[in-house]
């Protein structure tokens, strides 16, 4: 159950780190205990629902406070798929913060095994060989519902082919937990 206390802090930090980028002053930072503690994030920006810019971490490599300040602030200004957020589109943007579990290995025998084992809408998926990696969250679910197309787009988005398998592919899943700002207009 996700902690709505947490939410609100990570959210507000959130905005707040991108709102600091064009001098707008910081709204009032609610504290949490847990943003003391390592922790992972993905901060994804949408605008009347279409994606404006995701970036995150799978790791928890620094505070979780740090982190979700980090992460909103690439994805407002350093996603390479979207220019740069303009100070005219702040208020329309939409935050939502992922707060990642540690991802685990996905045991499995081969490519048909490993998209039997996948629990749609549960687990986020990150797919990694040859030096390559791309990862979906739990959310990608809900374009791409059936397991087979959800893999075929996990291997695109690591630079494969959808077709694409070897032995030495590795998996790894994770869950989330997530937090929206209220639909913007």
């Amino acid at each position: 159950m996700p902690d709505e206390a947490l939410g609100a802090a990570l959210l507000i930090r959130a905005r707040n780190a991108i709102a600091g980028k064009f001098g707008i002053a910081p709204q009032p930072e609610p504290d949490h205990p847990a943003l003391a503690r390592p922790g992972a994030t993905f901060v994804t920006l949408t605008q009347r629902g279409e994606l404006r810019g995701c970036i995150g971490s799978l790791e928890a490599r620094r505070s979780l406070d740090l982190d979700v300040r980090e992460n909103a602030q690439a994805a407002a200004f350093r996603d390479p798929r979207f220019p740069p957020l303009g100070r005219d589109e702040l208020d329309r943007t939409r935050v939502e913060v992922s707060l990642l579990t540690p991802a685990v290995p996905l045991e499995f025998t081969d490519e048909s095994d490993a998209i039997r084992r996948l629990r749609p809408g549960i687990d986020g998926l990150i797919f990694e060989c040859h030096g390559r990696r791309g990862t979906f969250l739990p959310q990608v679910w809900e374009s791409l519902p059936e397991p087979h197309r959800f893999f075929a787009h996990l291997k695109q988005k690591a630079g494969f082919s959808p077709d694409f398998w070897a032995p030495d592919v590795k998996l790894y899943r994770y869950e989330v937990q997530k937090w929206k700002e209220p639909e913007k207009n």
